[in-house]
């Protein structure tokens, strides 16, 4: 999670003002990694310079690493590189399904020390699901040997739109009692009541942003444009554009499951003719309970096609066909270099009825540079996006002085 920070706090040279909190900045995306370099980039004194690390090495925030190469020909000592010490805290997070969940202790580097998934009703409500992730948390420290204090904050990911600023979901299609309800404040007194530490930094975001934040940081980390379309339960899309999750004016971009395709089909938002209420998992296990084969969500969808199932791989491509051809759109309007499809069905029969109809509809300007793939990370994405979302929350310049002053450092 420390690879790439995003843009705020580009200090360049001359940029005599710049904060400790630059500095790290700096050091964390490897463009500065010694005191000259440092001094270089920013234009500040030597003495400067040593002022603010001096005090990122207090909080314990960076370490000093092997020599670096000898520049001058003349020889010399070698400079003493700087790392971030992503050792000296962790980070809690959580991704929600509608029927299930998934948490995990992670290093500030992303690396999952702990883990832990089972069934969590989203429709059981906010009190209670959030209650019972704190408990798994409390767990998962023990089993991680890591002390509560040592958490710097939580990140979870939730199926519903989100509004970034208060961490609130606003009119979810599919979490019923959700909407508008304090769920930073909420997961914040359960992780104090199950741990017993202060409270901590919590932030929310959409599942399919935060799984697109850890597949594009992951995978593709030079994709200035990446989509992923998740299928599950409902269908919805995250968009990272240049290192940053686009959100929309209000956390409603990627919302892709409720565009109108023509069908009469009743969606959960209580519209008719919803992408989401004809190829979603939901509406593939509808269509097979119908037929007489057991199938309730899109997990059910997605262990019928892991078996082979004849007929749950034809309605998959076939809905598949149909999220190709709104994807026709997305591609033509956004123009990404990668589009992962990610969920319970991204599989084969589903990845190819897409292809068969992104193909067809969309120019080829637009698919001429394009990558159409599943995901790589899996059912961790969301948990990788949503602790290296609150990694780089944390550790952005602005909130490192903060951070730093309340430290008394």
């Amino acid at each position: 999670m420390t690879g790439r920070p995003g843009r705020t706090g580009k200090a360049t040279k001359g940029s005599s003002q710049a904060s400790a909190g630059d500095l790290l900045a700096l050091v964390r995306s490897g463009r500065a990694v010694t005191r000259g370099a440092l001094q270089q980039a920013t234009g500040l004194s030597r003495a400067t310079v040593g002022q603010r690390l001096d005090r990122l090495f207090r909080a314990g925030w960076l370490r000093e690493g092997a020599g670096g190469p000898v520049d001058s020909p003349l020889g010399g000592r070698p400079s003493i590189t700087l790392e971030f010490d992503d050792a000296h805290a962790v980070v809690l997070a959580a991704d929600l399904d509608t029927r299930h969940a998934r948490a995990a202790v992670l290093t500030l580097a992303g690396e999952i020390l702990a883990e832990h998934s089972g069934t969590l009703v989203v429709e059981d409500g906010p009190e209670v699901v959030l209650g019972e992730l704190g408990r798994w948390f409390g767990e998962l420290l023990i089993k991680a040997g890591q002390r509560a204090e040592e958490v710097c904050g939580i990140g979870l990911a939730v199926p519903g739109p989100v509004d970034s600023e208060t961490g609130r979901v606003v009119q979810p299609p599919i979490m019923p009692g959700w909407d508008g309800y304090d769920i930073r404040g909420r997961l914040s007194r359960a992780f104090t009541e199950h741990t017993g530490a202060p409270a901590v930094p919590v932030l929310v975001d959409n599942d399919a942003n935060l799984m697109a934040y850890g597949e594009q940081r992951t995978g593709h980390p030079d994709c200035s444009a990446f989509v992923l379309v998740k299928v599950s339960t409902g269908i919805g899309a995250g968009v990272v554009v240049d290192g940053s999750i686009f959100r929309g004016v209000d956390g409603g971009a990627g919302d892709i499951g409720h565009i109108r395709v023509g069908a009469e089909a009743l969606c959960r938002c209580g519209s008719y003719g919803c992408l989401a209420a004809v190829a979603s998992g939901g509406a593939v296990a509808r269509r097979l309970a119908e037929s007489g084969v057991p199938a309730a969500s899109g997990s059910d969808v997605r262990d019928l096609l892991a078996s082979g199932h004849p007929e749950a791989a034809a309605l998959a491509r076939e809905a598949g066909r149909r999220v190709g051809d709104v994807l026709a759109t997305i591609v033509t309007l956004l123009n990404p270099g990668v589009l992962m499809i990610a969920g319970d069905l991204a599989g084969t029969p589903f990845l190819t009825g897409v292809r068969e109809l992104l193909y067809q509809r969309a120019l080829p300007r637009s698919t001429a540079h394009l990558d159409v793939v599943t995901s790589r990370l899996g059912e961790r994405a969301g948990l990788l996006g949503a602790g290296a979302l609150v990694v780089e929350h944390l550790y952005a310049p602005d909130r490192v002085e903060e951070r730093l002053l309340a430290l008394g450092v």
